[in-house]
């Protein structure tokens, strides 16, 4: 740096990541806005028209289902798939399954006991 730019607390640093430079982000770019601009513009998405088809009485049943089956990723999103690690608390599978085996064999003494 120099002594000119120290003095009035300007850094010479050029390029990189700046804190709040650029657009926002999940804000559409130019050409999409523009496009979501025209689709509203014309009346209808293309969802409206596949929702308008599924409920259509005149509409055959197997155009009805295509079209519930085209829109439903846009109305219900997936649920996350998850990977089990095989322990129910500190307990594994295996270990809840004895545990249940000892339980069992309880319960079938008792009622031995109890019908004599």
């Amino acid at each position: 740096m120099t002594e000119t730019t120290q003095e009035h607390g300007v850094s010479e640093m050029r390029g990189g990541k700046r804190e709040g430079a650029g657009r926002p982000e999940g804000s559409p770019n130019k050409a999409t806005a523009a496009r979501q601009q025209e689709i509203a513009d014309s009346g209808m998405t293309p969802l409206d028209y596949l929702l308008s088809v599924m409920r259509d009485p005149d509409e055959g049943q197997d155009t009805r289902l295509e079209a519930a089956k085209a829109a439903a990723p846009y109305v219900h999103p997936k649920l996350a798939s998850i990977q089990h690690a095989g322990t129910v608390g500190f307990m594994t599978h295996e270990d809840w399954l004895d545990e249940l085996d000892k339980l069992d064999g309880a319960r079938t003494d008792y009622h031995n006991r109890i019908r004599g």
